[in-house]
Protein backbone atom coordinates (compact mmCIF):
# COMPACT_ATOMS: atom_id res chain seq x y z
CA UNK A 1 0.00 0.00 0.00
CA UNK A 2 3.04 2.58 0.42
CA UNK A 3 2.90 3.39 -3.47
CA UNK A 4 -0.50 4.88 -2.86
CA UNK A 5 -1.07 8.72 -2.20
CA UNK A 6 -3.50 10.09 -0.26
CA UNK A 7 -3.81 14.33 -0.13
CA UNK A 8 -6.19 15.38 2.73
CA UNK A 9 -6.96 18.82 3.24
CA UNK A 10 -8.18 20.77 6.50
CA UNK A 11 -5.51 18.41 8.33
CA UNK A 12 -4.22 21.12 11.02
CA UNK A 13 -7.41 19.55 13.67
CA UNK A 14 -10.36 17.36 14.03
CA UNK A 15 -11.49 15.07 10.98
CA UNK A 16 -8.49 16.04 8.75
CA UNK A 17 -6.07 15.30 11.41
CA UNK A 18 -7.52 12.10 12.33
CA UNK A 19 -8.36 10.79 8.67
CA UNK A 20 -4.29 11.94 7.86
CA UNK A 21 -3.22 9.64 10.64
CA UNK A 22 -5.39 6.92 9.92
CA UNK A 23 -4.79 6.39 6.07
CA UNK A 24 -1.06 6.56 7.36
CA UNK A 25 -1.80 3.71 9.65
CA UNK A 26 -3.34 1.77 6.57
CA UNK A 27 -0.30 2.50 4.70
CA UNK A 28 -1.15 5.64 2.02
CA UNK A 29 2.02 8.47 1.92
CA UNK A 30 -0.33 11.05 2.79
CA UNK A 31 -0.21 14.57 2.78
CA UNK A 32 -1.98 16.52 5.38
CA UNK A 33 -2.66 20.09 3.49
CA UNK A 34 -3.64 23.04 6.20
CA UNK A 35 -3.21 27.19 6.28
CA UNK A 36 -1.22 26.60 9.40
CA UNK A 37 1.70 24.25 8.87
CA UNK A 38 2.67 24.86 12.53
CA UNK A 39 -0.46 23.04 13.87
CA UNK A 40 0.20 20.03 12.13
CA UNK A 41 3.58 18.65 14.22
CA UNK A 42 1.91 15.33 15.35
CA UNK A 43 1.47 14.60 11.98
CA UNK A 44 5.07 15.34 11.13
CA UNK A 45 6.02 13.12 13.42
CA UNK A 46 3.39 10.56 12.95
CA UNK A 47 5.17 10.23 9.07
CA UNK A 48 2.37 12.15 7.85
CA UNK A 49 3.93 14.97 5.08
CA UNK A 50 2.63 18.41 5.94
CA UNK A 51 2.35 21.58 3.32
CA UNK A 52 0.42 24.46 3.36
CA UNK A 53 -2.97 24.89 1.78
CA UNK A 54 -5.01 28.24 1.43
CA UNK A 55 -7.89 26.43 -0.50
CA UNK A 56 -8.98 29.57 -1.40
CA UNK A 57 -5.71 30.75 -2.96
CA UNK A 58 -5.30 29.20 -6.29
CA UNK A 59 -1.39 29.72 -6.55
CA UNK A 60 -1.59 27.77 -2.89
CA UNK A 61 -3.53 24.97 -4.76
CA UNK A 62 -1.63 24.85 -7.48
CA UNK A 63 1.50 24.63 -5.52
CA UNK A 64 -0.16 21.64 -3.46
CA UNK A 65 -0.64 19.17 -5.97
CA UNK A 66 2.63 20.33 -7.95
CA UNK A 67 4.35 19.22 -4.83
CA UNK A 68 2.79 15.88 -4.35
CA UNK A 69 3.03 14.78 -7.90
CA UNK A 70 6.65 15.56 -8.03
CA UNK A 71 7.47 14.07 -5.05
CA UNK A 72 5.27 11.18 -5.50
CA UNK A 73 4.59 10.65 -9.05
CA UNK A 74 0.63 10.31 -8.59
CA UNK A 75 -2.60 11.05 -6.10
CA UNK A 76 -4.31 8.01 -5.49
CA UNK A 77 -6.89 9.91 -3.09
CA UNK A 78 -8.29 13.32 -2.67
CA UNK A 79 -9.89 13.46 0.55
CA UNK A 80 -11.43 17.09 0.49
CA UNK A 81 -12.27 18.00 4.13
CA UNK A 82 -11.12 21.72 4.38
CA UNK A 83 -14.55 23.84 4.94
CA UNK A 84 -16.64 25.70 7.94
CA UNK A 85 -19.62 26.72 8.77
CA UNK A 86 -21.15 29.67 8.32
CA UNK A 87 -24.15 30.62 11.00
CA UNK A 88 -26.46 33.06 10.96
CA UNK A 89 -30.16 34.59 10.30
CA UNK A 90 -29.92 34.67 6.21
CA UNK A 91 -31.60 38.55 7.04
CA UNK A 92 -28.62 39.17 8.61
CA UNK A 93 -25.71 37.47 7.01
CA UNK A 94 -23.75 39.40 4.77
CA UNK A 95 -23.44 37.99 1.13
CA UNK A 96 -19.64 38.46 1.89
CA UNK A 97 -19.45 36.11 4.17
CA UNK A 98 -21.82 33.93 2.10
CA UNK A 99 -19.68 34.04 -0.88
CA UNK A 100 -17.06 33.57 1.37
CA UNK A 101 -18.89 30.30 2.53
CA UNK A 102 -19.16 29.35 -0.59
CA UNK A 103 -15.78 29.89 -1.63
CA UNK A 104 -14.36 27.82 0.93
CA UNK A 105 -16.82 24.98 0.59
CA UNK A 106 -17.27 24.70 -2.92
CA UNK A 107 -15.61 26.15 -5.04
CA UNK A 108 -11.76 25.62 -3.25
CA UNK A 109 -13.11 22.08 -3.33
CA UNK A 110 -13.73 22.12 -6.98
CA UNK A 111 -10.62 23.21 -7.94
CA UNK A 112 -8.34 21.15 -6.55
CA UNK A 113 -10.38 18.46 -7.63
CA UNK A 114 -9.85 19.64 -10.89
CA UNK A 115 -6.47 19.77 -10.59
CA UNK A 116 -5.74 16.29 -9.04
CA UNK A 117 -7.89 14.97 -12.12
CA UNK A 118 -5.87 15.09 -15.20
CA UNK A 119 -3.25 12.63 -12.86
CA UNK A 120 -6.22 10.39 -11.77
CA UNK A 121 -7.35 10.30 -15.58
CA UNK A 122 -3.78 9.44 -16.50
CA UNK A 123 -3.67 5.94 -14.47
CA UNK A 124 -7.54 5.53 -14.92
CA UNK A 125 -7.89 5.28 -11.11
CA UNK A 126 -8.36 7.19 -8.07
CA UNK A 127 -10.68 7.96 -5.66
CA UNK A 128 -12.41 11.29 -4.74
CA UNK A 129 -14.08 11.14 -1.19
CA UNK A 130 -16.03 14.55 -0.42
CA UNK A 131 -16.22 15.18 3.41
CA UNK A 132 -20.21 16.62 3.36
CA UNK A 133 -22.42 16.93 6.26
CA UNK A 134 -25.76 15.47 7.17
CA UNK A 135 -26.55 19.30 6.40
CA UNK A 136 -26.19 18.27 3.12
CA UNK A 137 -29.12 16.35 3.28
CA UNK A 138 -31.60 18.60 5.60
CA UNK A 139 -31.60 21.96 7.17
CA UNK A 140 -30.90 23.33 10.59
CA UNK A 141 -32.34 27.15 11.67
CA UNK A 142 -29.49 29.95 10.79
CA UNK A 143 -27.72 27.42 9.30
CA UNK A 144 -29.07 28.85 5.54
CA UNK A 145 -25.47 29.40 4.09
CA UNK A 146 -23.42 26.80 4.95
CA UNK A 147 -26.79 24.23 4.14
CA UNK A 148 -26.50 25.94 0.72
CA UNK A 149 -22.73 25.12 0.17
CA UNK A 150 -23.02 21.43 1.36
CA UNK A 151 -26.23 20.97 -0.97
CA UNK A 152 -24.11 22.41 -3.39
CA UNK A 153 -21.30 19.55 -2.51
CA UNK A 154 -24.30 16.70 -2.81
CA UNK A 155 -24.93 17.55 -6.37
CA UNK A 156 -21.75 18.27 -7.30
CA UNK A 157 -20.53 14.76 -6.31
CA UNK A 158 -23.04 13.08 -7.97
CA UNK A 159 -22.43 14.75 -11.18
CA UNK A 160 -18.88 14.10 -11.05
CA UNK A 161 -19.56 10.44 -10.03
CA UNK A 162 -21.19 10.31 -13.22
CA UNK A 163 -18.78 12.05 -15.20
CA UNK A 164 -16.00 9.68 -13.86
CA UNK A 165 -16.89 6.39 -13.78
CA UNK A 166 -15.40 5.71 -17.63
CA UNK A 167 -12.59 6.85 -16.16
CA UNK A 168 -12.36 4.30 -13.43
CA UNK A 169 -12.40 7.04 -10.84
CA UNK A 170 -14.72 6.63 -7.53
CA UNK A 171 -16.80 9.46 -6.56
CA UNK A 172 -17.73 9.06 -2.92
CA UNK A 173 -19.73 11.67 -0.18
CA UNK A 174 -18.99 11.26 3.33
CA UNK A 175 -21.87 12.96 5.58
CA UNK A 176 -21.04 13.33 9.47
CA UNK A 177 -23.22 13.76 11.65
CA UNK A 178 -22.89 15.45 15.18
CA UNK A 179 -18.71 15.42 15.66
CA UNK A 180 -17.10 16.60 18.38
CA UNK A 181 -14.37 18.95 16.93
CA UNK A 182 -13.83 22.15 17.13
CA UNK A 183 -15.65 23.04 14.13
CA UNK A 184 -19.40 23.66 16.61
CA UNK A 185 -17.80 26.13 18.50
CA UNK A 186 -16.57 28.18 15.61
CA UNK A 187 -19.57 27.95 14.04
CA UNK A 188 -21.22 29.01 17.60
CA UNK A 189 -19.55 31.95 17.57
CA UNK A 190 -20.58 32.76 14.03
CA UNK A 191 -23.87 32.95 14.90
CA UNK A 192 -23.96 34.92 18.09
CA UNK A 193 -21.84 37.28 16.27
CA UNK A 194 -24.53 37.75 13.06
CA UNK A 195 -27.96 37.02 15.12
CA UNK A 196 -27.29 37.21 18.68
CA UNK A 197 -28.31 40.79 19.15
CA UNK A 198 -31.40 41.70 16.64
CA UNK A 199 -34.83 39.53 15.95
CA UNK A 200 -33.21 36.34 15.58
CA UNK A 201 -31.59 36.29 19.09
CA UNK A 202 -33.69 33.67 21.03
CA UNK A 203 -32.89 31.29 18.40
CA UNK A 204 -29.46 32.29 17.75
CA UNK A 205 -28.74 31.93 21.62
CA UNK A 206 -30.15 28.41 21.00
CA UNK A 207 -28.42 27.68 18.18
CA UNK A 208 -25.33 28.37 19.05
CA UNK A 209 -25.90 26.14 22.82
CA UNK A 210 -26.15 23.32 20.73
CA UNK A 211 -23.66 24.11 18.44
CA UNK A 212 -20.87 25.01 21.26
CA UNK A 213 -22.12 21.83 23.46
CA UNK A 214 -21.16 19.39 20.85
CA UNK A 215 -17.18 20.82 20.75
CA UNK A 216 -16.96 20.04 24.70
CA UNK A 217 -15.15 17.41 25.92
CA UNK A 218 -17.03 14.14 26.45
CA UNK A 219 -19.73 15.63 24.96
CA UNK A 220 -23.19 13.62 24.68
CA UNK A 221 -25.13 13.13 21.66
CA UNK A 222 -21.52 13.15 19.75
CA UNK A 223 -18.95 11.21 18.14
CA UNK A 224 -15.09 10.87 17.38
CA UNK A 225 -13.62 12.16 14.68
CA UNK A 226 -11.85 8.66 14.84
CA UNK A 227 -15.56 7.13 13.14
CA UNK A 228 -15.10 9.65 10.12
CA UNK A 229 -11.81 8.84 9.65
CA UNK A 230 -12.48 5.18 9.47
CA UNK A 231 -15.43 5.81 6.89
CA UNK A 232 -12.52 7.44 5.12
CA UNK A 233 -10.06 5.01 4.81
CA UNK A 234 -12.68 2.16 4.39
CA UNK A 235 -14.06 3.97 1.33
CA UNK A 236 -10.28 4.56 0.25
CA UNK A 237 -9.25 0.99 0.37
CA UNK A 238 -12.43 -0.21 -0.95
CA UNK A 239 -12.17 -2.11 -4.25
CA UNK A 240 -16.03 -1.20 -4.96
CA UNK A 241 -16.56 1.87 -2.28
CA UNK A 242 -20.24 2.89 -1.74
CA UNK A 243 -21.19 6.33 -3.12
CA UNK A 244 -22.29 7.89 0.47
CA UNK A 245 -21.37 6.98 4.07
CA UNK A 246 -23.86 8.36 6.23
CA UNK A 247 -21.36 7.93 10.05
CA UNK A 248 -21.65 9.72 13.33
CA UNK A 249 -24.08 10.36 16.12
CA UNK A 250 -27.53 11.35 14.50
CA UNK A 251 -26.43 10.87 10.89
CA UNK A 252 -28.36 7.90 9.60
CA UNK A 253 -31.42 8.32 12.08
CA UNK A 254 -32.19 12.15 11.00
CA UNK A 255 -31.44 11.52 7.05
CA UNK A 256 -33.95 8.76 7.06
CA UNK A 257 -36.53 10.65 8.89
CA UNK A 258 -35.82 13.74 6.36
CA UNK A 259 -36.71 11.52 3.72
CA UNK A 260 -39.79 10.11 4.96
CA UNK A 261 -41.61 12.40 7.41
CA UNK A 262 -43.67 15.42 6.06
CA UNK A 263 -41.50 18.70 5.94
CA UNK A 264 -43.46 20.36 8.45
CA UNK A 265 -43.55 17.63 11.12
CA UNK A 266 -39.53 17.38 10.03
CA UNK A 267 -39.14 20.85 10.54
CA UNK A 268 -40.73 20.54 13.86
CA UNK A 269 -38.26 18.10 15.21
CA UNK A 270 -35.64 20.22 14.05
CA UNK A 271 -36.58 22.88 16.06
CA UNK A 272 -37.36 20.68 19.00
CA UNK A 273 -33.76 19.27 18.82
CA UNK A 274 -32.00 22.46 18.43
CA UNK A 275 -33.81 24.00 21.52
CA UNK A 276 -35.17 26.69 19.05
CA UNK A 277 -38.21 28.27 20.41
CA UNK A 278 -41.82 27.39 18.17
Amino acid sequence: MMNKVALVTGASSGIGASTALRLREAGFAVYGAARRVDRMAELAAAGVHTLALDITDDTSVKHAVDRVVAEQGRIDVLVNNAGYGSYGALEEVSLDEARAQIEVNVFGLAHLTQLVLPHMRTRRSGTIINISSMGGRFATPLGSWYHASKFAVEGLSDALRLELKRFGIDVVLVEPGSIQTEWGAIAADKVRATSGHGPYREQADAVAKSLADSSREGARMTSSPSVIAAAVTKAATARRPRTRYSVGFGARPLIFLSRHLPDRAFDALIKRASGVPA
